[in-house]
């Protein structure tokens, strides 16, 4: 049985990416383009707001928005 290494296995929030796309049915991408279209910036309403209206659990939301907003630095 193969494993993984250290410097293969994916961390931080992208760790969440195939449970979040198996889970919701969209891919990353078209998450990541519904939170940069929202007029919300800042962390927490972001991931409140895909709770609420997307029915996301707090642990893919946050990190959805977390990915999301590190590309902008």
């Amino acid at each position: 049985m193969a494993t993984e290494t250290t410097a293969a296995r994916v961390k931080g929030p992208a760790s969440y990416f195939p449970s979040i796309e198996k889970k919701y049915g969209r891919p990353i991408a078209e998450w990541k383009t519904i939170i940069r279209a929202s007029e919300l910036t800042r962390h927490m309403e972001l991931v409140n707001w895909l709770k609420a209206e997307h029915s996301l659990g707090h642990g893919h939301a946050n990190a959805l928005v977390a990915d999301t907003l590190a590309e902008r630095t």
